[in-house]
């Protein structure tokens, strides 16, 4: 962690050199020297962390490191506020302004002090860390298998385990692979075991075999394990080679009949290519049976893993009364609280396991209603049983920028569904995510997400239609998990009464560098606690619809308390701008909701904002953008829930905006010079009278769109209140967006025929029809959608559809939702080799078309999925 700290400091440092080169005149030169010695600190560090060390001395110098880092971050983040104010005056007020001539001194003193600690942390803790051995455990310290629950006390697992077992025995006769994937804790060997155990399997398989793998492990006895059980001489093999062992094993293999291999708790792919190797190629059918955490190495092995699912909640009380009553019965009067805390539990088998650790021999009510309170507290108990190892291991294994981002997920309430796009900005918001050659922040950011579900650390929630993330959350244990590391290295607290409180209260407000608070208790905290400088991140968090309304007096306290915050998330506020607002210029991310009709000119003068999120509840049709957005040179996403009006560049010549999202906006504002600006768009929602912008002459509306030449996502959205006359498309649109990936049309009433227009759209990949984006009863297209793969259409009039695979050839996913009137799917669609599922709700009518096409696609394709809601309509199409 020490190295992470003094990295981010290091970075921090370049990017004020860089970009504040004329706010930091007069301390340059100090400013240097600090950036010289962190730099050989890093050196330092990055050298001892490739030796084991005392680990007590290894984390004290990590929090002195830390400590020596967030007062340079203050120091600098104040004297950077002070320059900014003082720049604002005028030329003859900065010549007389004595109070800044002497900030510029003190800073310098201060960085000098800064700089002298570092140096001497540097020179006072070489010795220890000295390099020193590396002992290797001998082969003894190996668990031979992992952690999994008792036989006797399997609850849930026979119908996985059935599923398994016929993957294992059917089949062909080539070599196969069956992976068992889930999160920690979920009972991935536990299943295994089972199967593993099971007597039926000794009449399929001539030879079974266990192998624990593990996190530590070493190719070579991966084969040792193998070949022990086929001979006790393995001395005899000890010189040989891989290639070698594998020939050995192969031979023992051919002599038998089926051989399955049951591979436990495996992290890396490169495992199950050795372990084929062993395998003759005898077309005996024989069989490899996997358990990991990580889906890609479970995909990489075979594209269709067992995913292992959740207990359900009666499997989860089964599971808890079998470990806390063994052949016993739950005393009906605590069966009502078993039930809750099952409940809790959210399907986890090791969760349960924990719980009923608290409960057995406890049966007194009031324990367990103690229990049924605080069930995620139980989970970290200081011993064997204890759910942070199996946390950790996953944690550990991570790498170290992945390690915070993973933390910071804890931010959330506990079973809080997570928007993607909002961590993502967060994320880049909280400088976790460093920059790298030919990506964007927001790609590497992404990518971090994607292996965090990879390796199911995070639950993946919901999809968007081309396949990426759009929700995801942490399971209960996960998320104590990150609260509490997060808490013991100072990325976050959680401000929360306790039952003794009637305010809340910090563990340590010095330390404090982000908190998290319930809505209803920020404005006792603030009353509490006037100044509570060191913080940068403020989250106020609810699931409640209703908004707790924040007065201009309990603005103006948050820009008192926290005169140094980049981070401001309170949504589930009123709020209200205060004069003091606007001073608040280290904020790189807002979100905030209120009775806005603009968004006031003084938000100009947040230089660092990346992203602001402006949610407006009031009733007219647009929200006025007063501040100068064009000069602010960081600002990545302006996300309104109503269209904005965008104020015209001052010019069109200078640094283009870096601008990648505009959601929404207003037709009136895309014209040329605005979208020349914001060159850089990829994402774009325009929602307001589409008939005038669509039909606008050349050099101006829809043509304008030829200047976003990064613009990957598009919406046009119409508004009916106002629509007096029907839209059309411009014949030259596929060139205007010819770089568009997702188009999105919702309710422009376009005849069916202008969809040929879509068709030559070259790179587009998901069209989203919705709300009568077409209107007509027949579509026929002559064209063919090259690189469509995803098709969508919502509420629509249409009644006859005829297309073939020549129109869609690459199509995955087709969705129609509300086209009632729909006699049926194209029956030609079946054709399509690429079509993996289908979609259909509230669509009737085109159900018994949609299972012919099932029937078709399945005889050809198992994993094609039909989805029918509601369900009584394919039981109405079977009849």
């Amino acid at each position: 962690m020490a190295e992470t700290v003094v990295s981010f400091l290091l970075e921090n440092l370049l990017q004020l050199l860089s970009e504040n080169v004329e706010l930091i005149k007069g301390v340059g030169n100090e400013f240097k020297n600090l950036l010289e010695e962190v730099e050989r600190l890093r050196a330092f560090l990055d050298d001892a962390a490739q030796y084991h060390s005392d680990s007590n001395l290894w984390d004290q110098l990590g929090k002195d490191i830390q400590k020596t880092v967030h007062k340079a971050e203050d120091v600098i983040d104040k004297f950077l506020v002070q320059s900014k104010l003082h720049r604002e005056k005028n030329k003859l007020e900065r010549i007389f302004d004595v109070g800044h001539l002497n900030t510029v001194r003190e800073l310098a003193k201060e960085i000098k002090g800064i700089h002298e600690k570092v140096k001497k942390l540097r020179e006072d803790n070489k010795d220890a860390f000295q390099p020193r051995p590396v002992l290797e455990l001998p082969s003894r310290g190996v668990p031979e298998q992992g952690p999994s629950l008792e036989d006797a006390e399997v609850v849930g697992f026979d119908e996985e385990a059935n599923k398994v077992m016929s993957r294992l025995v059917e089949g062909s006769e080539d070599l196969d692979t069956i992976p068992v994937v889930g999160m920690p804790g979920l009972g991935k060997t536990t299943l295994a075991r089972k199967i593993y155990n099971d007597s039926k399997l000794s009449y399929e398989f001539f030879t079974i075999i266990w192998v624990y793998v593990g996190q530590e492990y070493k190719r070579k006895d991966i084969f040792f394990k193998i070949l022990k059980f086929f001979t006790r001489r393995i001395e005899d093999y000890q010189d040989e080679d891989m290639d070698a062992l594998a020939k050995v094993i192969g031979g023992f293999i051919k002599k038998g009949g089926r051989c399955l291999i049951c591979l436990d708790d495996v992290w890396k792919p490169e495992v199950i290519d050795d372990v084929k190797k062993v395998f003759p190629e005898n077309n005996k059918g024989h069989r490899i049976m996997m358990t990991t955490r990580h889906r890609n190495v479970a995909t990489y092995a075979n594209p269709d893993p067992h995913d292992l699912k959740f207990l359900t909640v009666t499997e989860s009380f089964e599971l808890l009364v079998k470990r806390v009553f063994g052949k016993g019965s739950c005393r009906d009067e605590l069966v009502g609280l078993g039930e809750k805390i099952a409940k809790k539990c959210d399907g986890v088998p090791l969760v349960v396991v924990v719980i009923a650790g608290a409960l057995k021999g406890r049966l007194d009510k009031k324990h367990w209603e103690r229990v049924e309170k605080n069930v995620v507290h139980h989970l970290y108990n200081d011993n064997e049983d204890s759910c942070l190892k199996f946390v950790e291991m996953s944690y550990h294994h991570l790498p170290r920028e992945v390690q915070t981002c993973f933390l910071y997920c804890g931010v959330f309430p506990r079973g809080f569904d997570i928007p993607s796009w909002k961590l993502i900005r967060l994320w880049i918001a909280e400088g976790l995510i460093k920059p790298q050659e030919t990506y964007t922040l927001e790609e590497i950011a992404e990518y971090y997400l994607n292996d965090l579900i990879n390796r199911n650390l995070v639950i993946l929630m919901q999809k968007r239609s081309d396949g990426q993330i759009k929700t995801c959350r942490l399971h209960d244990m996960l998320h104590q998990f990150c609260k509490k590391e997060a808490c013991n290295k100072l990325l976050f607290q959680e401000v929360c009464l306790t039952p003794d409180q009637s305010i809340p209260s910090m563990p340590d407000p010095k330390k404090c560098r982000r908190l998290c608070i319930q809505p209803s208790n920020l404005k006792d905290l603030l009353s509490e606690n006037p100044s509570i400088e060191h913080v940068r991140s403020l989250y106020c968090f609810s699931s409640k619809e209703k908004q707790l309304g924040l007065s201009p007096n309990d603005v103006k306290l948050i820009h008192q308390a926290f005169p140094l915050i980049r981070v401001l998330d309170v949504e589930s506020f009123k709020f209200i701008f205060s004069k003091t607002f606007h001073k608040l210029f280290h904020l790189r991310y807002i979100a905030i909701s209120g009775d806005f009709m603009a968004i006031p000119l003084t938000f100009g003068k947040f230089w660092n904002l990346q992203t602001l999120i402006i949610n407006t509840s009031t009733s007219a049709p647009t929200l006025d953008v007063e501040a100068d957005i064009w000069n602010m040179l960081q600002l990545r996403h302006l996300h309104t829930n109503i269209p904005a009006k965008l104020p015209p560049p001052a010019t069109t010549t200078g640094k283009a905006s870096c601008l990648q999202t505009l959601s929404l906006v207003a037709p009136e504002s895309c014209e040329k010079d605005v979208l020349a600006k914001a060159c850089n768009l990829r994402k774009l929602s325009i929602r307001g009278q589409m008939a005038a912008f669509l039909g606008a002459y050349k050099d101006t509306g829809v043509y304008n769109l030829e200047e976003l030449k990064c613009l990957e996502h598009l919406k046009l959205l119409n508004d009916v209140l106002y629509m007096n006359k029907t839209p059309h498309l411009p014949p030259t649109f596929s060139k205007l967006v010819h770089t568009v990936k997702k188009l999105t049309l919702t309710n422009t009433r376009f005849a069916w025929s202008e969809a040929e227009k879509l068709g030559k759209l070259e790179s587009l990949e998901v069209l989203k029809i919705k709300e009568n984006a077409f209107a007509g009863a027949s579509w026929k297209p002559k064209t063919g959608f090259s690189a469509l793969q995803v098709l969508w259409i919502e509420r629509s009039e249409l009644e006859s559809w005829e297309a073939s695979a020549r129109n869609f050839s690459i199509l995955r996913h087709l969705v129609l939702i509300s086209c009632d009137k729909l006699e049926a799917v194209p029956f030609e669609l079946a054709d399509i080799p690429n079509l993996q599922e289908m979609r259909l709700e509230n669509t009737s009518k085109a159900v018994n078309s949609a299972k012919y096409i099932r029937e078709s696609k399945t005889s050809k394709c198992k994993n094609f999925k039909l989805s029918i809601f509601p369900p009584e309509n394919e039981s109405k199409a079977a009849q």
